[in-house]
């Protein structure tokens, strides 16, 4: 007897979507189009000229992927196949974020940088005992 429509454990699924990818290099081949052909562009007017520099995020790159949200774009680093391939299409956006640190208006690339977990500031956690003697000889 087949199994009814609207049951989908008994059609095979255990439960939520079937993975976008599952061949890395594809996924990797869909990630350097992204970085050839960015469909997010700023157009900045320099001089007399105008130009279109393209705009890599993390966000435009998920959704070019097909993923619905950066969460399922980021629980593909957790898959040992895929780890490498989501980590360096990563790096390449944050070094993009970082470039724009040399030039003016760069609150948004720091706030971004921040929240890829860089710090502005050097923190220092101490731990152990500390004993303090405080009696006179």
């Amino acid at each position: 007897m087949p199994a009814p429509k609207g049951n989908k454990n008994a059609l095979g699924n255990k439960g939520g979507r079937p993975p976008f990818f599952t061949d890395p290099m594809e996924m990797e081949e869909m990630i350097n189009k992204y970085f050839t052909y960015c469909p997010d562009k700023r157009t900045m007017i320099v001089g007399d000229k105008t130009m279109e520099i393209p705009v890599f995020t993390i966000c435009g790159l998920a959704y070019y992927l097909g993923f619905e949200s950066r969460q399922s774009f980021y629980a593909y680093e957790e898959k040992i196949e895929f780890s490498y391939i989501i980590k360096r299409a990563r790096l390449r956006i944050e070094q993009m974020y970082e470039q724009n640190l040399q030039f003016n208006n760069v609150a948004g690339s720091i706030f971004a940088l921040k929240n890829m977990d860089w710090h502005d500031k050097t923190e220092h956690e101490h731990s152990g005992d500390i004993h303090i003697d405080f009696t006179n000889d």
